[in-house]
C-alpha cells in the first residue's frame, strides 16, 4: 500500500493492498487481542511508514541554528510518530474488528459491513484530529480520475469504502477457497461461497468505476463571464536563506519582478505562496517594501502570503491587496502544522521542546469559519497543510466559495511531499466541483479544473511564472450539501445488523 501514493502512483495495488491483513485477522486464534493488533501495526507501519517518508526531508536544519545531529534526531522523531500516530489507527481496527466478528461469529455480509463501517469511523475521527494526511483515498490520486469522483458524493470515505470492502471481498474469496482446498465436507459448497465473493467485488469495482466515469464526463459549463485571469508566482527562495537578509531581499526582488510581468500579461490578480513575504503585512515592513509599491503602481490586485499580527501573537496568513494597496480582506491558517508552527500542550512541553519553527513570536491559528472575500467574490483558501482536510474546503465551498486559492511552502520536505500536496489539492477541487489555483514557493504550483485535470504544473525548485484562466463557479455537489454522510450511515447499519445477529445467535 506504501507504493500507491505520489510520487510512485502504483494506485491499482491499494485495491488488493488489504487483503493479507484481512484474511489473517480472520485466521488468528480466538482470544488472541493481541496478535491481531500487531498485525495491524505491522502493516500500519507499512503503508505510513513509507507514505511519510518525506518528512525526513527536514534534516538538515542546521540553517535553524539545530545541530547536524539534533536535526538527524528531530527528523527521526517526527518520522517515526507520524508514522505509528497511523500504524495505531490500524492496529485499533483489526483488534476490535476481529474481536466483534470471532465474538458475534458474524456471517460474511455482516462483517464485511462492520470491516469497512469500522475502517472508514476511525479514518473519520482521525481526520478531526491535528495530524492528518494518509487516507486510503488518497492512494489514488491524481491519476485514477474516475474513482475519484466518488468524492463529489459523500467525499473521501466514500473512496475509502470502496477500497476497503473491495479488498474485503476478495480476501473473503480467498478464505473459502483455501477452506474448500483443505478437503472440507462442504467442499463444493464452500467453492460456491468463494466465487459469490470474488463476482461481488468485481461487480463493485467495475461499478464504481463506470459511476465516476460518468461524474467525470459532465461537461463543465464556463461562461466568460465568469472568467478569472490569474498569474501564479513560484519564487523558489530556499529555506536556508528564507528568513535572513538576503532572503527578504531575494523574495523582494523575485516577487516584485514577478509581479510586474504577469500584470504586463494583463491578469486580473497574482497569487503568490505561502509566506512569500516572510514578515509582518504591516507598518514599515510593508509601505517600505518594493513589492507594495508595485502593487500601487500597477493597481493589480494580489494575494499575498505574508504574517499577520494579532495582539502579541502571529498569523500564518493570505492577504487581498487591493491595487490602492489597501487590505481587503485577510484570511488566517487554521490547521497549524504541530511542533513546526505550533507546540501541542504547549503549557507542559514548551519547556522540555525547543520551537522548531526559526519564528520568534507565537503562532495561533485563525477562527474557524472564516470567510475570504475578493474583488471577484467569495473564495476557498487553504494554506498548506490544510489541503488534507476535504471537511475545510467543503465548508467554505458551502458558505458560497466560487474557486479554490491554494497557498503553500513545500520547501521544508523531500519532493515527495510536493506531489503528494498536489494529489490533495486534486481530490479538493474534484469535491466541491471548484478550479483551483496553486502557489507554491518551489513547486509544484499548478491549475487544476474540477474535474481534477491538471491543466499547467510547474517545475520543481526554479523560478517561475504563470498566468491561466480559471473559473468561478456556484454549483454545490451533494458532498458540499450534505457533508460525509456515508460514514453515519454505514456505521449505524453495521451496529443494527451486528445486534440483530448477535440476537438471533
Amino acid at each position: 500500500m506504501g507504493l500507491t501514493p505520489a510520487p510512485l502512483n502504483v494506485w491499482p495495488l491499494a485495491w488488493i493492498a488489504l487483503i493479507p491483513l484481512w484474511a489473517m485477522t480472520l485466521q488468528v486464534a480466538r482470544g488472541n487481542h493481541r496478535e491481531r493488533s500487531l498485525l495491524g501495526l505491522a502493516w500500519g507501519i507499512g503503508y505510513h511508514g513509507l507514505a511519510v517518508s518525506w518528512i525526513t526531508g527536514v534534516h538538515p536544519m542546521t540553517w535553524m541554528g539545530v545541530p547536524w545531529l539534533a536535526s538527524l534526531a528531530i527528523a527521526l522523531f517526527c518520522w517515526i510518530f507520524l508514522t505509528l500516530w497511523g500504524a495505531v489507527l490500524v492496529a485499533v481496527w483489526a483488534g476490535c474488528w476481529g474481536w466483534l466478528v470471532q465474538r458475534a461469529k458474524l456471517p460474511t455480509g455482516i462483517r464485511l459491513l462492520a470491516g469497512v463501517a469500522l475502517w472508514c469511523g476511525l479514518e473519520s475521527f482521525w481526520s478531526w484530529g491535528p495530524l492528518w494526511w494518509t487516507s486510503v483515498s488518497y492512494t489514488q490520486s491524481p491519476h485514477n480520475l474516475a474513482i475519484l469522483h466518488l468524492g463529489q458524493l459523500s467525499g473521501p470515505m466514500m473512496i475509502t469504502a470502496a477500497i476497503v470492502a473491495v479488498n474485503g471481498l476478495l480476501a473473503e474469496a480467498w478464505i473459502s477457497y483455501q477452506r474448500s482446498r483443505q478437503g472440507q465436507p462442504t467442499e463444493n459448497r464452500v467453492r460456491k461461497l468463494a466465487i459469490a465473493p470474488l463476482v461481488t467485488a468485481s461487480v463493485l469495482f467495475v461499478g464504481l468505476h463506470l459511476l465516476g466515469w460518468n461524474l467525470s464526463n459532465r461537461v463543465l459549463v464556463s461562461s466568460p463571464d465568469t472568467a478569472l485571469k490569474i498569474g501564479i508566482i513560484q519564487g523558489n527562495i530556499p529555506n536556508e536563506i528564507k528568513l535572513d537578509v538576503q532572503g527578504w531581499r531575494q523574495a523582494l526582488a523575485g516577487y516584485t519582478t514577478g509581479y510586474n510581468q504577469l500584470a504586463d500579461q494583463g491578469v486580473a490578480a497574482v497569487l503568490t505562496p505561502e509566506g512569500a513575504l516572510p514578515f509582518l503585512w504591516t507598518g514599515a515592513n510593508l509601505t517600505q517594501s518594493s513589492f507594495y509599491q508595485a502593487v500601487r503602481d500597477r493597481g493589480v490586485v494580489a494575494w499575498v502570503g505574508a504574517f499577520g499580527q494579532k495582539g502579541g501573537s502571529i498569523t500564518n496568513s493570505l492577504f487581498t491587496v487591493l491595487g490602492n494597496g489597501e487590505i481587503f480582506s485577510q484570511y488566517d491558517k487554521i490547521r497549524l502544522v504541530p511542533l513546526g508552527e505550533y507546540i501541542p500542550f504547549e503549557d507542559v512541553l514548551g519547556r522540555l521542546i525547543d520551537r522548531l519553527s526559526p519564528l520568534d513570536a507565537h503562532m495561533i491559528p485563525g477562527q474557524v469559519g472564516q470567510i475570504f472575500e475578493t474583488p471577484f467574490g467569495r473564495a476557498i483558501a487553504g494554506i498548506c497543510y490544510e489541503s488534507a482536510f476535504a471537511e475545510h474546503f467543503r465548508v467554505q465551498a458551502a458558505q458560497g466559495g466560487q474557486f479554490i486559492l491554494s497557498s503553500s511552502n513545500d520547501a521544508h520536505y523531500s519532493p515527495s511531499m510536493t506531489a503528494q500536496h498536489h494529489a490533495q489539492d486534486v481530490m479538493r477541487a474534484i469535491e466541491t466541483d471548484r478550479w483551483v489555483a496553486r502557489a507554491t514557493n518551489t513547486g509544484y504550483s499548478g491549475i487544476i479544473d474540477p474535474h481534477g485535470r491538471t491543466q499547467w504544473l510547474s517545475g520543481l525548485s526554479i523560478y517561475q511564472l504563470h498566468s491561466d484562466t480559471i473559473y468561478r463557479r456556484q454549483t454545490q455537489t451533494l458532498f458540499v450539501r450534505w457533508g460525509d454522510w456515508l460514514t453515519p450511515l454505514i456505521v449505524m447499519l453495521a451496529i443494527v445488523l451486528t445486534l440483530y445477529s448477535w440476537y438471533r445467535r
